[in-house]
């Protein structure tokens, strides 16, 4: 037989104690309740992940798009507001197929970015390679950092 270290309890004088406990289990319930909607035979909501990076000279946007070309998505810029727009089409079950599991998500996006006044429009470029949309915004010369020398006496 091994000894077990008695600990006392503490939570039976907080009354907000099993709250954490109350909220993880709603936050799983919600969770595989709200992932089932957009499944099945219905269109989703399909929302693409975007990163967006701040390089020294530019702004870098990183949008996946897996399934989709070129042709499938816009890409829009006005009063500095990134617009990416697309659709990912449905795909017709099949008659004679018994689908186990459908989980790929469809329908039309648009994702807005709000960007800072700083970005040259007249450089913009955009390519689409492998699934993923990048979108490099240069931003303006005033807009860069400049070292400013300090000197000493």
């Amino acid at each position: 037989m091994s000894l077990i270290r008695w600990t006392p309890r503490t939570d039976l004088l907080d009354p907000f104690a099993g709250l954490a406990e109350l909220q993880e289990e709603m936050n799983r319930w919600f969770d595989t309740s709200l992932r089932r909607l957009g499944r099945g035979e219905f269109y989703g909501n399909f929302l693409p992940a975007v990163d967006v990076v701040e390089e020294k000279d530019n702004y870098l946007v990183n949008v996946e798009l897996p399934g989709l070309t070129k042709d499938d998505v816009s890409v829009t810029l006005q009063d500095n507001y990134l617009t990416i727009k697309g659709e990912k089409k449905y795909e017709a079950e099949k008659k004679d197929a018994h689908y186990y599991r459908r989980e790929r998500m469809y329908g039309a996006f648009s994702r807005t970015i709000e960007l800072p006044s700083t970005v040259d429009a007249k450089k913009i470029e955009a390519q689409f390679k492998n699934g993923v949309l990048s979108v490099r915004l240069p931003k303006t010369e005033e807009a860069k950092p400049k070292q400013i020398e300090v000197k000493v006496n």
